[in-house]
């Protein structure tokens, strides 16, 4: 199955007052999740912006895209938005460039319900602008949610706030942006809504607009590939290092080559070991520094995250 993608930025508005990083932010969304970082095509991605009155993007233009986006069986089918957004007592919706008030835009409960009846395994709605966080709320007159399995919300702010821009750039499109180039990696490379999330709300901290983050999913699904930090060859050499969880790997002075008798084999583990603590695998025991462990003939162990990925090559998941 593939993978789709609508992509929408307004700018334009024929009432109200226009935005200036909208369009600019779908061109960058655009650029991150076309192709993966190996150059190879990630997202079937359509592209709507709206610039001046001749490129307007309207509500039956948008709705009808979005019909088009969820009404096929994909693997992935993701929707992003950048532009205004309105609330009221009914719900929130997306303002298009015709709308000539905030509801005449397009309902987010439109948006969720098309989203709920799609075919495709895996449904995404990316939201940057003002009130977002009220996609997927229960309706005024049920107690239920409106997300239904497969559905997943991430959104610039709470249905209370505002979305920030900085330099004519969407703040939350930029550390999503940021996330999609490899920020919010895992470490075989795949980046999943959920690393995304925890990236943006790391990233904006306790004080600023709050990211939303809504889903009803069995599993993660890879919004992306990217360069691993550390190979998967090396990586499967967790369970040859350290033959059960717990168990440390010793070191001598031969496992360092500037030591005065090194061994090259020992010297060629200890530089996959030295990788494995770059990433948080390994750390060594009772000193600072690998180096140090070595020519005090100390030893080195895995890490919380390190036994997670030893379960993971131990069960041939990865």
């Amino acid at each position: 199955m593939s993978r789709k993608a609508l992509i929408v930025g307004i700018d334009y508005y024929d009432s109200g007052s226009n935005l200036y990083g909208c369009v600019n932010d779908a061109h960058r969304v655009n650029s991150s999740l076309a192709r993966n970082s190996d150059g190879t095509v990630n997202f079937s991605v359509e592209l709507l912006t709206a610039t001046a009155q001749d490129s307007m993007v309207t509500k039956k233009e948008l709705k009808d895209q979005v019909r088009e986006l969820f009404s096929t069986k994909e693997e992935v089918s993701i929707f992003y938005y950048s532009g205004h957004g309105f609330i009221d007592d009914l719900g929130g919706y997306l303002v298009t460039s015709d709308a000539g008030e905030g509801d005449d835009g397009l309902s987010l409960n439109e948006l969720i319900a098309i989203a709920n009846k799609s075919p495709a395994e895996n449904r995404i709605i990316v939201l940057d602008s003002c009130h977002s966080g009220i996609a997927g709320n229960p309706k005024p007159d049920d107690t239920t949610t409106s997300i239904g399995v497969g559905v997943t919300i991430l959104t610039a702010s709470s249905q209370s706030q505002y979305a920030m821009e900085e330099n004519d750039e969407g703040v939350f499109t930029s550390l999503f942006v940021d996330a999609l180039n490899g920020s919010a990696a895992n470490l075989v490379g795949d980046i999943s809504p959920a690393s995304i999330y925890a990236h943006i709300d790391q990233s904006l901290g306790p004080w600023v607009q709050r990211p939303v983050f809504k889903t009803s999913i069995t599993s993660f699904v890879s919004l992306k590939k990217v360069q691993p930090p550390i190979s998967l060859e090396n990586l499967h050499k967790l369970t040859e290092f350290f033959d059960e969880i717990g168990k440390e790997f010793q070191l001598d002075p031969s496992f360092e080559p500037e030591s005065d008798n090194p061994n090259e084999e020992n010297c060629n583990i200890f530089a996959i070991l030295q990788k494995m603590v770059a990433v948080n695998l390994v750390k060594p025991v009772d000193r600072d520094h690998m180096y140090f462990a070595a020519m005090d003939s100390k030893s080195c162990k895995l890490t919380v995250l390190g036994e997670h990925y030893w379960k993971l090559v131990d069960s041939e998941m990865i």
